[in-house]
């Protein structure tokens, strides 16, 4: 019995020497931070935060956690869509963006698609979301269980949607 104690023991101090142990993870924060993406010398968007916070991990990625705004811009120089959220997380590896909280994009045509969660694919140029979103058009909204848009938000998919539609009186069947 007491060979059990002492094994007990001598483990227990091995787990709090373990546990005290903090492991530190480089962080750059910086603040009013503006970055602008560009392809071929041509500006495509702009992100906005208060401020950034780069984890540099074997697997570095960007955190936002006081809000974000990308603005994204045709060929043209022009806004084509504009999306913004209370909180996002920019994987460097993977080149993907999530965004979540109070998630709300706004292309061209005056659209405002609402969501907890949009994930953007800066390969593929588009976002995703497997939560609820709505798209408001006028006095018509749209809801469904989720949806992919393209990068301006101008064609986009929704899955099982539901919402009222109003037709005017040249539309019909």
């Amino acid at each position: 019995m007491m060979m059990t104690l002492l094994s007990c023991e001598n483990d227990l101090k091995d787990v709090e020497k373990i546990s005290s142990k903090k492991i530190a993870v480089p962080v750059d924060r910086s603040t009013g931070v503006e970055i602008i993406y560009s392809d071929s010398a041509l500006v495509k968007a702009k992100l906005i935060t208060p401020e950034l916070l780069h984890f540099k991990t074997t697997n570095p990625y960007y955190e936002m956690k006081k809000g974000v705004e990308i603005i994204f811009l045709d060929p043209k120089q022009k806004e084509s869509s504009r999306v913004t959220a209370d909180y996002a997380i920019r994987y460097e590896n993977e080149k993907k963006v999530e965004l979540r909280k109070n998630v709300v994009a706004v292309n061209e045509k005056g659209e405002t698609f609402r969501s907890d969660e949009l994930i953007w694919d800066e390969n593929k140029k588009r976002f995703t979301s497997s939560k609820l979103v709505s798209i408001t058009s006028g006095a018509n909204t749209l809801s469904g269980t989720s949806f992919w848009a393209n990068e301006n938000f101008s064609y986009y998919e929704i899955t099982q949607s539901t919402g009222d539609i109003g037709l005017g009186e040249k539309q019909g069947f």
